[in-house]
């Protein structure tokens, strides 16, 4: 047992040029976002919009080049999980402010 990594099996790892790529569109999302910030030349709903949007772009960059999640049979039960987590997090998230909103509505009308 010379080595340890031999006794698991090979995975879908990336290669330098992929991690590469993912490490510079990671930078470019990154940058984009915090120079909109920095030097706000657009409306600030415009703003909020670009900047989730970039959020929401990383987060599949990240998905795709550094977890490895793509459409093959052997990732399938990797993305369905990611799914099911997200949408439980929406569904926590979206209705916690729901409820919160709501009281909120109700506590001012008295």
């Amino acid at each position: 047992m010379a080595n340890a990594h031999d006794t698991h099996h090979e995975g879908n790892h990336g290669s330098v040029k992929s991690y590469m790529v993912g490490f510079v569109l990671s930078i470019i999302l990154t940058a984009i976002p915090f120079g909109l910030v920095m030097f706000p030349s657009l409306p600030k709903n415009l703003t909020v919009l670009v900047v989730v949007a970039m959020a929401v772009i990383q987060v599949v960059v990240h998905l795709v080049y550094f977890l490895h999640m793509d459409r093959s049979q052997e990732q399938r039960s990797n993305v369905s999980t990611f799914l099911f987590t997200a949408m439980v997090i929406a569904l926590l998230v979206g209705l916690s402010l729901w409820i919160m909103f709501n009281i909120h509505i109700e506590m001012m009308a008295k």
